[in-house]
């Protein structure tokens, strides 16, 4: 029987991965988590939900731990966890080497001082806990097979098979290795050849501190900026370019509550931000390949664009329920797909012509093809932008005229028309830029309320929405504009709660949920943002603090947090806190960061 196993709270967790697909592991020793052969994959062998009889795969000693303490190896995704007992010290070295065919996932126990007993417990569920697979032993190991999937676990260790378990007690004495690596291969096929884990960890490590290398920021919070483009690229699907937004589905955004998304996908709109973010730490291959991605997923008719797409460009994510699964701290729905992508997005073709427009701008021009899909794009624009929508936040709940999508159409606008005049272009310039002016002013008139001094979350409301934020990142409006400071300061005054940023007021009347859930971290990052471009840069730098001090002990965030319950909520590690973390270093260290360079494309 498998040993008790406590549900981690989120920030327990590292991430491990090889630029294709990843693994959590927390600090207890387990993997709860872990996708093949790609981020999306259904072939989960495990499941987040501290509920080890849908998935598990514990390293850790046997009986009392006096002292955990973890960290990653320098400027590397290499994870080390040392264990301290009353016998001895050992260190569980984990990572997933960089993928040259079939992923694997590396796990070396060290002894370091005296002797240590420990235990091996490994679930293998495939199909999100569903499937229990027929297992086989082999000389060196074990094989998996369910389905199209198959796993081969490689080990000298003694293993057993204990009701549908494998287990495993052996003792690591000071300078004794323990080696196990587990590997994917689909079922069709015979078992890769078997790899030497010492050495794929010395590899790993050499790859990632290769790239890491690579990293251009000398600015302050150097480490924190180099960490967090370290997670950026664990987060990439390396074949494609394109960066998922988190490692892991379903983990709410308020414990127990029921806004539990899958992230495990590409959104367009986080494309801007993360072609800063990469600029920024010098990643220009990464910034390029991020950005041809976005050209490809979106093509084709405008009208068939959508906001979220699978890692290789798919556009048909049906969202379902997986009833079998209790969820995260019994967080129910757990949900695979999402239903977001088949939502009328206005705000995304804004944010897909900056993307192009910055890209062109900091020399990642694209083919010649992508000039006139981006005219394709605009003209679009120009027959929806009056139309309502569900906006940034994907609401659940009736379109509306939101004034953000409406703002994030001026900038599809503003971005070709300056391309025509910045880079000679072809386009119906004077056409478009009466369409810029008209949403410009109607925003300026209907999406702003007086009594409020604030722009609104959309016509007619009377509250605010931390999209909002955004008014002078992207050029809107001036930063120092009185309606700018208006918004912002009603921004603070109804949507921050012990220094972080809610998106909005939660309300079923809104998006069709039950109301609640943490702050969200990117918005937190924007008002940062803000406040140094308005000159108050001390209360910038306070904003970014918390945001970095809440982190947990390996330097990772996830998409929110409970300022009440002091922990993280949602998605892990989540691409858009982290972006957030790398362009407002860089906005707070000098002049001309992303908060700056963005308006003035």
């Amino acid at each position: 029987m498998v040993t008790q196993h406590k549900p981690l709270r989120i920030e327990d967790y590292a991430v491990i991965g090889d630029c294709q697909t990843g693994a959590l592991v927390g600090r207890d020793g387990s993997v709860d988590w872990l996708c093949f052969p790609r981020f999306d994959s259904p072939a989960c062998f495990a499941a987040l939900l501290g509920t080890p009889e849908h998935g598990r795969w514990l390293l850790a000693p046997k009986g009392e731990v006096r002292a955990i303490r973890r960290r990653y190896r320098e400027d590397t995704l290499v994870l080390e966890t040392e264990f301290e007992t009353e016998t001895g010290v050992v260190t569980l070295i984990d990572c997933m080497p960089p993928r040259t065919e079939s992923p694997d996932v590396i796990r070396l126990v060290e002894g370091k001082r005296g002797y240590v007993d420990m235990r091996m417990e490994l679930v293998i569920r495939f199909d999100y806990g569903s499937l229990i697979p027929w297992v086989t032993r082999v000389d060196d190991g074990l094989i998996a097979i369910g389905g199209p999937d198959a796993l081969r676990l490689q080990t000298p260790v003694r293993l057993v098979g204990e009701n549908f378990h494998t287990v495993a007690d052996f003792t690591v004495g000071a300078g004794d290795k323990a080696p196990f690596s587990l590997t994917w291969f689909p079922s069709h096929r015979a078992a890769p050849p078997t790899k030497d884990p010492v050495s794929e960890v010395s590899d790993a490590t050499d790859w990632w501190r290769e790239w890491s290398g690579r990293c251009t920021y000398r600015g302050e919070w150097r480490e924190d900026v180099v960490r967090s483009l370290i997670t950026l690229k664990a987060l990439t699907h390396a074949p494609t370019g394109g960066i998922v937004a988190a490692l892991t589905t379903s983990i709410p955004e308020q414990i127990g509550g029921v806004r539990n998304w899958d992230y495990r996908y590409c959104w367009l709109r986080d494309a801007t931000f993360t072609l800063y973010a990469l600029t920024t730490g010098g990643y220009a291959d990464e910034a390029r390949a991020w950005s041809d991605w976005m050209l490809r997923a979106a093509a084709g008719k405008p009208s068939q664009i959508s906001t979220v797409y699978g890692v290789m460009g798919e556009r048909r994510l049906p969202e379902l329920e997986l009833a079998w699964l209790p969820g995260y701290e019994n967080s129910r729905p757990v949900r695979v797909g999402n239903a977001a992508s088949d939502q009328f997005q206005l705000d995304v073709i804004g944010e897909v012509m900056d993307a192009l427009h910055v890209a062109r701008r900091v020399g990642l021009e694209s083919d010649a093809t992508s000039w006139a899909f981006q005219r394709s794009l605009v003209n679009f624009v120009t027959s929806v932008w009056a139309s309502p929508d569900e906006g940034i936040w994907e609401v659940r709940g009736p379109r509306r005229h939101f004034t953000h999508s409406k703002i994030m159409a001026w900038v599809g606008l503003d971005r070709a028309i300056k391309a025509i005049e910045r880079f000679r272009l072809d386009g119906p310039v004077e056409s478009w830029r009466r369409v810029r002016d008209r949403i410009h002013a109607e925003v300026c008139q209907i999406g702003f309320d007086i009594e409020l001094d604030s722009f609104v979350q959309y016509y007619g409301a009377k509250h605010v929405d931390a999209s909002l934020l955004m008014i002078p990142l992207i050029g809107f409006l001036p930063a120092t504009d009185a309606r700018v400071l208006g918004t912002v300061r009603a921004i603070q005054r109804h949507l921050v709660k012990d220094g972080f940023v809610a998106r909005y007021h939660t309300d079923p009347k809104i998006d069709g949920l039950p109301p609640g859930e943490g702050a969200f971290l990117a918005c937190s990052f924007w008002l940062a943002d803000n406040l140094a471009l308005q000159g108050r840069h001390d209360e910038a730098r306070e904003i970014f603090q918390r945001l970095l001090d809440i982190r947990n002990d390996v330097g990772l965030l996830s998409e929110g947090y409970d300022p009440a319950a002091r922990r993280l909520v949602g998605n892990f590690p989540q691409a858009f806190s982290h972006v957030g973390l790398v362009n407002t270093a860089r906005n707070l260290t000098r002049h001309g960061g992303p908060a700056e360079h963005r308006p003035k494309s």
